[in-house]
């Protein structure tokens, strides 16, 4: 931003945190520039839907169940150039139309009034930034967190900054190239994070399979997961190198404080998060069956989504785990827990061999198969090895992704600054040496 410059002079202005304008900047109602598209019966146009993070979007483009059943006649259509919003306005779920097909009816559809020239796609830059909002906000009402809708009546009753049309074309060209910039910046980030876990899973699987030297005499196993493995390593069942494998307990929750309840939503994106934490009532500890000890592995069991995401328990203290999670211990020190949990850590999809119904019907990790599931057993201080290494492993990566994700989080922030500072008129972009045309 440090090339761009404030306009010559303003003027001052009562709008949110606005206090001033560009001379020959207006301040409208939307009633002023907006009017509401309500047209359906249109049922057979493509479906759209209005993101928080990409605006409005073909829902084709979503992972989302077919909706080709549902009655669509009172679907709303949108043309090209139209802003739509949801009751997730607030949130930032808003657009600009790229697309003709239709929305559902709890989104509002906007189109220029008629006989208004305007450049719509700087009120969808406009609409994405922090302080509008938080401005929409005080004019939604409903009860549900993130889902308070704005009705067209109250939208047409706030207010929008409109500098000229020249204006307007001038900052939607200088922000499509300046996001576009920041948008490829962030996603060669993000694909570098994610080469960097996959390079993590790879040498993880290799090094609890193939072992640390790579000139080692292998033998064939009929386990496909592993395929060979070192032919002096051996093979075990977990029940036989694991004394408890067992569920946590169904514990009796208390609103204050008492011993944190440690369930798959607490550990479940690889950190204890404390957030989440529930408690049980203070009692004896020992009576538990869920008692939860430094070195345990805990598996996630229950349902969808973290079914099998597991976790190295290392925290000291008074903590049990909940009836969803599985316990995995060798209190009798028969093999380093790090290497059992690596090999759970990036093939957690292997738990779906050990699946059934559960009394509530849900999809669950069963105990009995689990107890024999076979793994790949090097000795003591092989695994000692391993662990080590890939720790190593761990730290060096861990500090890229970590590197890369402040990176990330700035060029977001700059992008959200750049965008309020242009749209509210604190900075001039450069002028078109060629107008561009109207949408």
């Amino acid at each position: 931003m440090s090339s761009l410059n404030p306009y010559p002079t303003y003027y001052p202005v009562r709008y949110d945190y606005v206090s001033q304008l560009p001379e020959g900047w207006k301040l409208l109602p939307n009633i002023a520039i907006f009017q509401e598209r309500i047209e359906r019966g249109h049922e057979d146009e493509e479906l759209l839907s209005v993101t928080i993070g990409r605006g409005v979007i073909k829902q084709s483009e979503l992972d989302k169940k077919d909706s080709s059943t549902l009655d669509k006649s009172k679907y709303l259509l949108v043309h090209p150039g139209d802003l739509v919003y949801s009751m997730r306005f607030r949130q930032g779920a808003s657009g600009f139309s790229e697309y003709k097909g239709i929305v559902s009816p709890a989104c509002t559809v906007l189109k220029p009034k008629k006989g208004t020239v305007i450049n719509p796609k700087f009120f969808y830059y406009v609409f994405r930034t922090g302080f509008y909002k938080n401005y929409v906000e005080r004019f939604s009402y409903g009860i549900a967190d993130g889902q308070i809708p704005l009705r067209y009546l109250d939208f047409k009753r706030m207010y929008s900054i409109v500098p000229p049309l020249s204006t307007q074309n001038a900052i939607v060209a200088y922000l499509d190239r300046k996001t576009q910039q920041i948008q490829e910046f962030i996603q060669k980030k993000e694909r570098l994070i994610e080469l960097l876990e996959n390079k993590r899973k790879t040498e993880i699987y290799r090094l609890t399979s193939k072992g640390v030297h790579s000139n080692v005499e292998l033998k064939k196993t009929d386990i496909d997961w592993f395929g060979e493995i070192p032919k002096h390593w051996g093979f075990s069942k977990l029940k036989f190198i694991a004394d408890h494998v067992s569920r946590g307990s169904s514990p009796e929750y208390v609103s204050e404080k008492g011993i944190p309840v440690i369930s798959q939503a607490v550990f479940s994106s690889g950190f204890i998060d404390e957030e989440k934490y529930k408690f049980q009532k203070k009692d004896k500890i020992e009576k538990f069956k869920g008692q939860l000890f430094p070195d345990d592995i805990l598996i996630a069991s229950t349902g969808g989504g973290v079914l099998g995401k597991s976790y190295l328990f290392q925290l000291n203290g008074e903590y049990i785990a909940d009836g969803h999670v599985t316990i995995i211990r060798d209190s009798k020190k028969r093999f380093f827990p790090e290497f059992l949990y690596y090999i759970f850590s990036i093939n957690f999809h292997l738990i779906e061999g050990f699946l059934g119904q559960g009394s509530t019907n849900q999809t669950e990790l069963q105990r009995e198969w689990l107890r024999n599931m076979r793994f790949p057993i090097p000795n003591f201080d092989e695994q000692k090895e391993i662990v080590s290494i890939i720790k190593q492993l761990n730290n060096e990566i861990d500090k890229v992704i970590s590197k890369s994700l402040i990176e990330i989080e700035k060029a977001k922030e700059y992008q959200e600054s750049l965008i309020t500072q242009v749209v509210i008129g604190q900075l001039k972009v450069p002028e078109l040496k060629k107008e561009a045309l109207t949408l």
